[in-house]
């Protein structure tokens, strides 16, 4: 997770002197050469001149933001307080491997000691394969702050009960608890099988910390059996497959849009804070957009709440090609829920956009027509509110309101399913779309399934 959870340091354990210490240190009292590279040569520096210095560079700059705004900095010392590493940024020059180097001392720094744990246990395991004496590690007291310590890494089995019964109900297999335990050891876990508990006791490898519960040690049990001799087995239940009806219903309103002159687009679930509200001209007050944790970029913040915002990025992207551009997108939206199981809930949803000489408000209404006519529903003028559709005058921070421009919801049976209008010059600005004014129509699907 771009070095935010767990950092690894190798050193020329010849160059070192122990013991180590970690520490926080402010950053103007930080003096070390980073390691040198072909671009960057040796220079000794305080903290915050290495930062600047690394800021230059293409792979180490995108780490710098996760101490660089810190009061302290984290900083591994030897006993002559020669500076080792500064995680999880770089390592020092003093304590570089080279070709001539024969002990390693491996360090790792985490937020979280089980990650830490896991890491140096694997890295442990890599490393003692090319030992002089294979597969010997020489470990390392770590004391705590509290005085409490313990010995690194700790590369003991892991105990784990399997039930064989599961294993064959989950696999579809019948296999005595002895042929599980005979594929298992193919899989490098040792097994015995207990006849007093009728469990299988697995003993699992430190470099295995994606086992976590005894649906993984099934699933070995299965891949080492080969899921080409699992027999293939006819449900015990008796279904029918078929779409959902938003599904088809989805298929249907694709088909008339693209029958009506509009192009489809499919543009991504995830974007930025910025472009999903500010450029809308909507305020985010944190109650209704999915966020994601620590995104890569800041075009991947959250889950889109609604589709506008892709049409307009894909108009402002073609702007080169003649207008009128007639846009729409038939997609899931994501809003948080409390009444959810999962906290969040998805939406399906129509967007459509006409952008060219004139706004298009007219053919954005004729869509929405369109749109009732397919599914059967008529004006509320000619069927009454409690069947029909209408528009009703609205205000939305999105489009124009009032006037001759105006702005309306989309009301079916009563119920506000959508807006429709001609899109502010604001909006239009935010997405760098100056030349042509825009009508939109926005509208969820699930109300006529």
């Amino acid at each position: 997770r771009r070095r935010t959870l767990v950092a690894i340091g190798t050193h020329d354990l010849a160059k070192v002197t122990p013991p180590f210490t970690y520490e926080a240190v402010a950053p103007k009292d930080i003096k070390f050469a980073p390691l040198t590279s072909s671009t960057r040569p040796y220079k000794v520096e305080d903290g915050p001149g290495v930062m600047e210095t690394l800021s230059k560079d293409r792979e180490l700059s995108k780490y710098l933001d996760i101490i660089q705004d810190s009061p302290v900095y984290p900083v591994i010392y030897d006993a002559k307080r020669e500076v080792l590493s500064m995680p999880p940024i770089i390592n020092g020059e003093y304590s570089k491997i080279e070709l001539a180097t024969k002990d390693v001392f491996i360090e790792c720094t985490a937020t979280d000691l089980y990650r830490a744990k896991i890491v140096v246990n694997t890295m442990c395991a890599m490393f003692s394969e090319y030992c002089s004496t294979p597969f010997e590690i020489e470990g390392v007291t770590v004391i705590n702050p509290d005085g409490s310590q313990f010995l690194s890494p700790d590369m003991g089995l892991t105990p784990f009960e399997v039930d064989p019964d599961y294993v064959n109900r989950a696999v579809g297999i019948k296999i005595p608890p002895e042929e599980m335990c005979q594929t298992l050891e193919r899989m490098m876990m040792p097994a015995g099988y207990d006849q007093s508990s009728n469990k299988i006791k697995v003993q699992v490898p430190c470099t295995r910390s994606d086992v976590m519960h005894q649906c993984d040690i099934m699933e070995d049990i299965a891949i080492a059996y080969g899921y080409d001799n699992i027999e293939r087995t006819l449900p015990k239940v008796n279904t029918v497959g078929k779409k959902l009806p938003i599904n088809s219903m989805t298929d249907h309103v694709r088909r008339t849009l693209a029958m009506a002159g509009y192009n489809e687009i499919l543009t991504f679930g995830l974007i930025s804070v910025e472009e999903n509200f500010a450029h809308m001209r909507l305020q985010d007050d944190q109650s209704l957009a999915v966020r994601i944790q620590k995104p890569r970029t800041k075009d991947v913040q959250i889950v889109r709440t609604h589709l506008v915002p892709g049409l307009l990025k894909t108009i402002a992207s073609n702007l080169d090609t003649p207008p009128p551009y007639r846009l729409f997108e038939v997609s899931d939206v994501c809003e948080l829920d409390s009444e959810s199981d999962v906290g969040a809930r998805n939406e399906r949803r129509l967007a459509v956009v006409h952008c060219g000489p004139e706004s298009g408000f007219q053919y954005v209404h004729g869509v929405l027509d369109q749109i009732m006519a397919f599914n059967r529903v008529g004006k509320a003028r000619n069927v009454g509110a409690e069947n029909g559709y209408c528009l009703r005058e609205a205000s939305h921070p999105s489009y124009f309101t009032g006037g001759e421009n105006i702005c309306a919801e989309v009301v079916l049976r009563g119920e506000v399913i959508g807006t429709l209008g001609i899109l502010h010059p604001e909006v239009l600005a935010n997405f760098a779309i100056s030349k042509y004014p825009c009508s939109a129509m926005e509208l969820s699907l699930k109300h006529f399934v």
